[in-house]
């Protein structure tokens, strides 16, 4: 008898030390890491266009209406609308892949949206499109503000033989860019490098290493509208 609960108790023994399940990957709790929201897609106003089917509000202000696709993993987004000319940001929030804002009429805008998760602080952003809102009697819009691509703002990039490129990009919804000026320095007011050129980059610009430097891009048209990139800076490792 005695033999019998010997062997039982050893059973037991070892049944307890058996080897425990691991926990899936997550938080620690054993659930699951939730799934990350995706990119939304874009789809009005069209990119670099005029948007004529706003709501005209007054002279001066239209009532545009932003759509885009729906995005996975995604509850909630956020719509960044940035006034091209004075920079300012016009945030917004919905559930909906739609939304109407009181905007300004005559007047260059980009946005994007993010795309955001109750359920994780990862969120995903779109593209960013530009577009023009129609004012009353113009015939001819500015051109939108250039896009700097390289360098980009707050980089710091190596020279070759103490030279650096600049890139950027231009668009109008008329067509007619003709020029443009290249404001470049050391200073936060830069003088022009470059004018009147046809070209989308500027190669070999003198720099010197350890320097901050400050570059703008000033768009023309044939109508003689012009459009200011802002003043992005950089620096030489």
């Amino acid at each position: 008898m005695k033999k019998q609960f010997l062997i039982l108790f050893i059973a037991l023994i070892v049944a307890g030390c058996g080897k425990k399940s691991s926990p899936k990957p997550g938080d620690g709790s054993g659930n699951t890491t939730p799934p990350s929201p995706t990119q939304a897609t874009l789809k009005l106003p069209d990119n670099n266009a005029l948007c004529t089917t706003g709501s005209i509000k007054s002279s001066t202000e239209s009532d545009i209406t932003f759509t885009w696709n729906a995005s996975d993993n995604t509850d909630s987004y956020e719509i960044d609308i940035v006034n091209l000319l004075t920079k300012a940001t016009v945030p917004q929030n919905t559930s909906s892949t739609t939304l109407t804002v009181t905007l300004l009429r005559n007047t260059p805008y980009s946005w994007h949206i993010i795309s955001k998760s109750s359920k994780t602080s990862s969120v995903a952003q779109s593209d960013t499109w530009k577009f023009y809102i129609s004012g009353s009697a113009i015939v001819n819009y500015a051109p939108f503000p250039a896009t700097l691509t390289s360098p980009a703002f707050g980089e710091s990039v190596t020279a070759t033989n103490g030279k650096v490129n600049l890139a950027w990009t231009g668009s109008d919804v008329d067509g007619d860019i003709t020029r443009y000026d290249v404001y470049f320095g050391d200073t936060s007011s830069p003088a022009v490098q470059k004018s009147d050129t046809a070209n989308t980059f500027l190669n070999d610009v003198n720099v010197t290493s350890g320097k901050t430097y400050y570059w703008k891009v000033v768009t023309k048209d044939s109508q003689g509208n012009t459009s200011d990139s802002g003043l992005f800076q950089f620096s030489v490792k």
